[in-house]
């Protein structure tokens, strides 16, 4: 009988696009245990229904944090989209560090190490404290998510051809979220390959005219962008009641995308070919992909 102790690699944010999928990229990888944290129970019933085992993590609720972290060896860490981000990442780094947890891959934000932008610079700020506890770590900074195309703020973007956004003619940086998540599988699967790593993720630069274009030209409808305020935005995130200090930092930054006073916005990188030994999801293969949620 075999006495070797596989590593124990634990997924927050599991029923969420990126923990989700991160998960299905670990899936065929037998040399590795899987657990997805839910906050309740009925949430951990799809998982268990696949076979993999879950535990209870809230990440306001602190006494859940030792007990999730138990017998795990690696953790994706995956935070929601508020100012509390900070203080949770705090609280449950500290925990991790305690509970004897090895490697952390941290889902951040774009930008270079000297962004003013506000919501990308508080993940640099969880990323300086995962490297000041002494875990050994990935960073990862994805740019724009091209789902966001498809849907934002449980929003559609796209209404009958006609796209949405507030960043006036900007060219940005993109990365499918598979994407993203096949570099989180590999960085937790593989962390003596990756440690010590920043990889920022964004493989295709287009602003909203050119991405209209290509899906008038493939999907074989008409598709236009209409450039909307940044205000809108702003309202828009009032009215539904979102969260505003980290949602105030987002409108600043459609701001800034839209007087182009983002350095390197449209930035691409190259390093998912090396990581992945796969060429990147580029515009053209996203909307080839999602043609029946684009149709019209």
């Amino acid at each position: 009988m075999s006495n070797i102790v596989k590593p124990r690699i634990l997924i927050t944010g599991a029923t969420g696009q990126v923990g989700g999928k991160t998960i299905d990229f670990l899936l065929s990888n037998t040399s590795i245990e899987i657990v997805a944290a839910v906050r309740t129970a009925k949430k951990a019933v799809p998982f268990t229904n696949k076979g993999i085992e879950t535990v209870i993590l809230d990440f306001d609720d602190e006494s859940t944090h030792i007990p999730a972290f138990r017998n795990i060896d690696r953790v994706f860490i995956i935070t929601g989209y508020t100012v509390d981000m900070l203080r949770q990442s705090k609280a449950l780094l500290d925990n991790a560090k305690k509970a004897g947890v090895k490697h952390i891959v941290h889902l951040g934000a774009c930008g270079p190490d000297d962004t003013t932008i506000g919501h990308w610079a508080w993940h640099q700020f969880v990323e300086r404290y995962i490297e000041w506890s002494g875990f050994s770590f990935t960073h990862l900074r994805p740019q724009d998510f091209m789902q966001n195309l498809l849907s934002y703020g449980g929003k559609k973007v796209i209404a009958d051809g006609v796209l949405h956004h507030y960043v006036s003619d900007a060219r940005l940086s993109w990365v499918d979220v598979e994407n993203v998540a096949e570099v989180a599988a590999l960085t937790l699967a593989f962390p003596e390959l990756h440690a010590g790593k920043t990889y920022r993720l964004g493989y295709d630069a287009k602003n909203f005219s050119e991405i209209a274009a290509l899906m008038t030209s493939i999907i074989g409808k008409p598709f236009r962008y209409n450039p909307l305020s940044p205000d809108v935005f702003l309202q828009s995130m009032i009215d539904s009641g979102a969260e505003m200090a980290y949602m105030g930092c987002v409108y600043d930054h459609w701001k800034r995308y839209a007087a182009g006073t983002i350095p390197g916005a449209d930035s691409t990188f190259e390093n998912f070919h090396e990581i992945t030994g796969k060429q990147p999801t580029k515009w053209i293969d996203f909307i080839e992909k999602h043609k029946t949620e684009l149709e019209y």
